[in-house]
């Protein structure tokens, strides 16, 4: 049967001993393999046992053979068909018509078509399962990651959610890994749960480095000559990271560049940002519009080019990199003091 909405969760982590067969399909096929993991964990830790669907096709009777064996070790088991589709009707056909069976068995598949035969075997049986997975955007993705963080003892601000569930394009395998880790360093458990803060993920995120280049560009737009000087006085004489900086404020001018046209075309600065949506970190917003009150359309133009031409000089002259970045950043910075 297709699993009403809402009601995934409930029948992974307490399964109900009836169902045989789970199917997880759709475009998302990490968030199908996801479900499939939450099911292992929901049968007390079950051991994956993998089965090639090309096995399958060839001997339909195996999977009902290897469903009612007794697990090799002992303790729970779950059969893992992946990836599977209309090859394997006859085999589940034969799984769902066994007089018993020991281990339930999990198919992952992808976007199936609705006249898919395996599809209508699943939500058409009441010994079977079926979820659809799709790719989360907006809202659904934050939810995805503060749901992954709930598991791991994290708690997740909407904000931070955001910032987690685009560093990881959407995707719920990385954002999973990235949760993971973010538990493991805070010491984070079911039973002694803890925040989430930006700190954490500026220190430890998938997007720390490009976060810590655009800081330094972003310092001197906003003409914040201080902060700036003691961020360049932290980089290491080498100056190895002096090209990827620059380049990550070619990136800032070409993102601020349109939305200060805008502003100058009558648009609220409130308005242009919000449209900006997650193209913004939601703990860079209040710098952002410190620059965008601070530099015209045409200014972040000929910032644009000047940087482009820094990295020119950069790749191709033996000059100290840190000092010629420096020195570019600085008078950024200062420009940035008379406004636009």
């Amino acid at each position: 049967m297709k699993a009403g909405k809402g009601s995934i969760g409930e029948a992974l982590d307490k399964p109900e001993p009836f169902t045989r067969f789970y199917l997880f399909h759709g475009a998302d096929e990490a968030g199908s393999r996801a479900l499939g993991q939450r099911l292992l964990a929901g049968l007390g830790k079950a051991e994956k046992f993998a089965i090639a669907a090309g096995t399958l096709k060839g001997d339909p009777a195996v999977l009902a053979d290897e469903a009612a064996a007794m697990a090799l070790f002992g303790g729970p088991r779950a059969l893992w068909v992946e990836p599977a589709g209309d090859e394997i009707v006859p085999a589940v056909e034969a799984l769902l018509d066994a007089p018993a069976v020991e281990s339930p068995v999990v198919a992952i598949a992808g976007a199936l078509r609705k006249s898919s035969a395996l599809l209508k075997l699943a939500e058409g049986h009441p010994a079977a399962l079926s979820q659809v997975s799709y790719v989360p955007e907006g809202r659904d993705a934050d939810r995805m990651v503060v749901e992954l963080g709930r598991r791991e003892g994290l708690r997740i601000a909407p904000d931070v959610a955001a910032r987690i569930a685009e560093s990881a394009a959407n995707n719920q395998a990385i954002a999973a890994q990235e949760v993971i880790k973010y538990a493991l360093y805070a010491g984070a458990t079911a039973t002694a749960p803890c925040d989430l803060t930006h700190d954490m993920v500026d220190e430890l995120g998938a997007d720390s480095s490009e976060g810590n280049a655009l800081r330094l560009g972003d310092l001197a737009l906003a003409g914040e000559l201080g902060a700036l000087a003691n961020e360049l006085g932290r980089m290491a004489p080498s100056g190895h990271e002096a090209i990827p900086i620059a380049r990550a404020l070619q990136r800032r001018v070409l993102q601020l560049a349109p939305m200060r046209a805008r502003i100058e075309q009558g648009e609220r600065v409130d308005a242009v940002m919000a449209s900006a949506g997650k193209a913004l970190f939601w703990k860079d917003k209040a710098m952002i519009q410190a620059i965008l009150s601070r530099w015209s359309a045409g200014r972040l133009a000929q910032v644009g080019e000047r940087v482009a031409a820094l990295e020119e000089q950069l790749i191709f002259s033996g000059a100290p990199q840190v000092a010629a970045l420096g020195e570019e950043l600085t008078a950024i910075a200062r420009a940035a003091r008379r406004r636009a």
